[in-house]
């Protein structure tokens, strides 16, 4: 799939010649790419020009990854894509925790690049065949086009990656979805068995809408199986 000329990164990136090397890339690819080399100018900009994505490097001096994507979340919506060195289990899962949206390792081939980039950027618009109509389950009501939430009159803050979750678990009220499905369906990737991030969102999900994990009544997980949107527990 080609990609958006007018669509608009900010890449976080404290290496000059990755980030260089990166720019010219996805410059080349049809994107409007801005650098930022230090952490603590991260946040201002994104509010005040508000890309279309953001590749967060975790090592930054100034301000750490981790600490740039609690501040972002929930006054900025777009996705958030890590990109470190850094192969540690822990970083990456606290990263998703944060309300990042996806992580790959560096280095990271430029293709592979790409295509987790314009897989968040689909993902964050609505695509040709979804439902315009809003999803409304009890008290939950979902507007699909301006991507919006609202629970008991209340509205809830979602990042990308859970909005596109809640919608596709909605569109399928009652019906289980396996791991190895929303995988392929949402992050256009196969399930290896082992990536968190998928749970990492339902439960981030689960929270915003007062739906505990222990007591999970309205995304159930159904072990062995997969999740369950349950249509009257709203």
């Amino acid at each position: 799939m080609s990609t958006t000329p007018s669509s608009s990164i900010l890449l976080v990136e404290d290496d000059l010649r990755l980030a260089g090397l990166v720019s010219r890339y996805l410059d080349s690819s049809g994107f409007r790419v801005a650098i930022v080399s230090r952490g603590d100018e991260v946040v201002a900009q994104v509010l005040r020009d508000v890309p279309d994505l953001v590749i967060l490097d975790l090592g930054l001096p100034g301000e750490d990854g981790l600490t740039i994507c609690r501040q972002l979340r929930p006054a900025y919506g777009n996705p958030i894509l890590i990109l470190t060195a850094r192969d540690n289990d822990i970083d990456h899962v606290l990263g998703l925790e944060l309300g990042a949206d996806d992580y790959v390792i560096k280095p990271v081939e430029p293709r592979v690049l790409l295509a987790r980039i314009n897989a968040l950027l689909r993902r964050s618009r609505p695509q040709a065949g979804m439902t315009r109509k809003p999803l409304q389950f009890g008290q939950l009501l979902i507007n699909v086009v301006s991507r919006s939430v609202n629970l008991n009159g209340q509205s809830i803050a979602l990042s990308s990656s859970e909005f596109d979750l809640l919608v596709y678990l909605a569109a399928h009220a009652g019906e289980i979805q396996s791991r190895e499905a929303l995988f392929k369906n949402l992050y256009k990737r196969e399930y290896d068995g082992l990536d968190r991030m998928l749970d990492i969102s339902v439960s981030r999900l689960r929270r915003k809408l007062g739906d505990e994990a222990d007591t999970a009544e309205r995304i159930k997980t159904i072990w062995g199986q997969g999740y369950l949107f349950v249509p009257d527990a709203w």
